[in-house]
């Protein structure tokens, strides 16, 4: 005869000190939980409106510049410091933990167009429409630790005068070299006050560029005759270029992927470009109501935020044609400038009110140090809510979005006149001869031609 006993080792269920976790044995046969399914899927609608109750995602507002802020730049070896430029040539550096001005450069006499910070993050570079471009030394880490007043001004270490007005700014990625565009491209070293290189393409004026992360020698420019160009410096003419219907207001790399590019267009639209087959957009990410003003990538390369004329702020996912997020206050007017944080957490934006505003990248994550067993928790919950997002009530809360009336009432009718050109479109292809009027995608359609 058998006789069937339970034997357990006292070393699996014994704790080692009185602090840790009493270990549970669970038995995990289906058959012994059958309303198993039915409880995960209110645990999934509980969490989905949980990340609704807890979305706070403005933190606050920076105060000090008195005019229009037009452009900011952030340095990647200070996690919380953001340069910031206005309309009246005031530059300011942003201590983001306390929200208060660090340190101040004067000096120039108009709007401040552009702002870069070199590799290393030792020097400032700033370009403005008095055709001049000012080297700075970026104040010290400790500078900020030390919670220093905002009486605290710099003197430019080097002034080189153009004979045009500069209209953006960039660093090379690991270099010496920098970028100014205006009336040409400008290559210039940190060491000259003459430029080593000059590109020209046109007559019209180039409105921003931006270096490759991942091929420090290629940078992209997009001009006010609705062109995105690429540009080698080991070659002595610009590479290739397109025309698009509207023009290009700002352009981002992809850091994860250095080939693929966005365009923030003046469509309402932002365009995902490859840089090795400009003949057609990889995704067209659309919502916006207004002209893009600003672009800018995560450090993760997983998702861009974009600031519009629309004065919303709002977070696209790299390969996503509609946003995750939208950003809106009543007193932010528009949008010029939008900046992801260094470690991807935050965002800044620069607005027409004269305001940086702080804003979280998750709009319900819980700020401050989590204990294991919270973040234990919030990843099940959001596992949980990714398992039952399909169904009807739970994808209703999680994509349901507050919109201002303007934008929702301007989204209504561009969503009017989309539909109208669909259906005049579709009706001339089925009055017209087979094959005579080809369909064309919106990837292709935006794009007039391809220039070698």
């Amino acid at each position: 005869m058998k006789v069937k006993v339970i034997s357990r080792s006292t070393e699996e269920f014994t704790r080692e000190r009185s602090q840790d976790l009493q270990r549970v044995f669970r038995n995990y046969d289906p058959s012994l939980r059958p309303q198993e399914k039915a409880v995960e899927y209110v645990r999934a609608l509980n969490a989905a409106k949980l990340e609704k109750i807890f979305a706070r995602p403005f933190i606050g507002a920076m105060e000090g510049h008195i005019d229009a802020i037009s452009c900011m730049a952030k340095n990647s070896n200070c996690l919380k410091g953001i340069f910031s430029g206005s309309m009246d040539g005031d530059i300011r550096l942003w201590d983001i933990a306390t929200r208060r001005t660090v340190c101040q450069f004067p000096g120039h006499q108009s709007a401040v167009t552009g702002l870069t910070v070199s590799t290393n993050g030792r020097v400032l570079v700033s370009c403005g429409t008095d055709c001049t471009v000012r080297l700075w030394n970026v104040p010290s880490p400790s500078t900020m630790e030390s919670g220093d007043s905002s009486d605290a001004s710099q003197k430019p270490i080097a002034v080189f005068t153009g004979t045009d007005a500069f209209r953006a700014v960039d660093h090379q990625w690991g270099g010496n070299l920098f970028a100014t565009v205006g009336a040409r491209v400008d290559i210039w070293d940190h060491n000259r006050s003459q430029p080593i290189n000059s590109f020209e393409w046109g007559t019209s004026t180039i409105v921003s560029v931006r270096f490759n992360p991942g091929e420090p020698n290629v940078l992209a420019t997009s001009g006010s005759d609705r062109s995105i160009a690429l540009y080698d410096l080991r070659l002595s003419s610009p590479a290739r270029k397109i025309i698009m219907m509207t023009k290009t207001n700002s352009i981002a790399w992809n850091p994860m992927e250095p080939m693929n590019f966005t365009a923030a267009n003046e469509d309402c639209n932002c365009y995902s470009y490859d840089a090795r087959k400009l003949s057609e957009a990889k995704c067209v990410h659309k919502d916006h109501v207004s002209a893009v003003m600003d672009i800018d990538y995560s450090p993760t390369g997983r998702e861009f935020v974009t600031g519009s004329y629309d004065r919303a702020v709002r977070i696209y996912p790299y390969n996503g044609g509609h946003s995750r997020e939208i950003y809106h206050t009543k007193r932010m007017q528009r949008v010029f400038c939008v900046k992801f944080s260094c470690d991807a957490s935050y965002i800044i934006s620069g607005s027409d009110d004269t305001n940086l505003r702080l804003w979280k990248a998750k709009a319900s994550e819980q700020l401050g140090v989590l204990l294991p067993r919270e973040r234990k928790k919030h990843e099940y919950h959001e596992a949980v809510k990714n398992r039952y997002k399909h169904l009807p009530e739970v994808k209703r809360i999680v994509r349901h979005r507050h919109l201002p009336k303007p934008i929702y009432k301007a989204a209504a009718l561009r969503r009017t006149m989309i539909e109208a050109e669909r259906k005049k479109e579709q009706r001339k292809r089925a009055h017209s001869g087979p094959a005579s009027v080809q369909k064309e995608t919106l990837r292709k359609r935006r794009i007039i031609q391809e220039v070698e």
